[in-house]
């Protein structure tokens, strides 16, 4: 079951549940969901966590990934299967983290939050990365070329290890 695509507000499970979120949901959090799935399967914890993505607008609600997403996140052995989706407020219960891949999405995903604790729970993908100084944004792809799209796929898998580990943390120390 997909986290975010969930109506209810009750938990069905004891997954730990991580949903990305850029602008319109077709470049960066699609691409930022499908190489933490991989890394998720990689380390053997499927069924224990599960990866969504979302944007803060609906501009592209029910579109695909950007195709130029889907271009790189599959010329680097990435799934690419996608259906855009806007982020709501209500999804806060279900989630555990919400990750936003740029600071606008930081303080925006903050305001939408019904509560403190719900606020806490939003981070930015690059504060992940050991290697990233000062700038923990991952630029928006979409209105330049190929190159960009690269770059962002690169930040990405940099800060996904660092994720992986927090929530692999997470998850044993339920399992506990």
């Amino acid at each position: 079951m997909s986290l975010c695509r969930t109506r209810t507000e009750h938990r069905v499970s004891s997954a730990y549940r991580v949903c990305f979120v850029c602008t319109g949901n077709i470049c960066r959090s699609p691409m930022a969901e499908s190489v933490f799935r991989a890394r998720v399967a990689e380390a053997g914890l499927d069924g224990l966590v599960e990866a969504d993505s979302a944007g803060t607008g609906g501009w592209h609600e029910g579109d695909g990934a950007d195709s130029r997403t889907v271009a790189v996140l599959e010329a680097n052995g990435y799934e690419s299967g996608h259906s855009a989706r806007q982020f709501r407020a209500s999804w806060f219960p279900l989630l555990d983290l919400v990750i936003a891949l740029d600071e606008g999405h930081l303080r925006e995903l903050r305001r939408l939050a019904p509560t403190a604790a719900d606020a806490a729970k939003v981070r930015l993908l690059r504060s992940y990365d050991p290697s990233a100084a000062g700038d923990l944004n991952v630029p928006d792809p979409y209105y330049g070329g190929m190159d960009g799209f690269e770059e962002c796929l690169e930040m990405v898998e940099a800060a996904s290890e660092g994720l992986l580990d927090v929530v692999r943390m997470a998850v044993e120390e339920r399992a506990a």
